[in-house]
């Protein structure tokens, strides 16, 4: 099964990502690749992110090494053909936090192979932008506008998903979320019985 995380940056994918895999037993996730520098406070190399060059990333897609892929903030970020099917192959519950048009890419090629899980983390702008100004990797205020202005499109997406969560509080979501996955493994189960 794969579980998909959508919002705007700063909506807490990545945290409740984190916390999903720590709680659950079975869970586990797959880095990006992208061509942004790595910032301070990112986390080592391979948990969230690979890091590779413009050109290195071009000659992925040029590869057809991707499932999906975009530019955020003037930079690549993709997901692995080898690296998801390496997690499918295992029979994990894959968590992956993937933009809105990357998430109606994965259900177009996998719909018919894996049970597919959309959730959307739903954040006030003004909620949004208090948390990017107060990350710990400290975006400038030009990326803060940019991922601001992107907010409105993200948003007008949301119908496209299975469920809808307003992230104001960290442990109720995880403990929805949490909820979502064992209901839906449930019926993954009762599918093939």
């Amino acid at each position: 099964m794969l579980v998909i995380l959508s919002g705007v940056a700063g909506a807490g994918k990545d945290t409740i990502k984190r916390e999903l895999i720590q709680r659950m037993e079975g869970i586990t996730t797959i880095p990006s690749y992208t061509d942004r520098p790595p910032r301070e406070g990112d986390r080592p190399e391979g948990e969230q992110y690979i890091y590779v060059s413009k050109e290195e990333f071009e000659e992925m897609v040029k590869k057809d090494e991707l499932y999906e892929y975009s530019v955020h903030h003037n930079h690549y970020y993709g997901t692995s053909k080898k690296l998801l099917n390496e997690k499918i192959a295992a029979g994990d519950i894959i968590v992956k936090d993937i933009d809105v048009n990357g998430t109606q890419d994965l259900i177009k090629i996998f719909k018919d192979d894996i049970k597919i899980v959309t959730i959307f983390l739903k954040v006030p702008k003004e909620v949004l932008k208090h948390r990017l100004e107060n990350r710990e990797d400290k975006p400038d205020p030009k990326e803060i506008k940019l991922r601001l202005n992107r907010f409105d499109y993200e948003e007008s997406k949301i119908g496209n998903y299975d469920y809808v969560i307003k992230n104001n509080n960290l442990e109720k979501t995880v403990n929805i979320i949490m909820s979502i996955i064992e209901n839906e493994k449930q019926c993954r189960f009762d599918e093939f019985e």
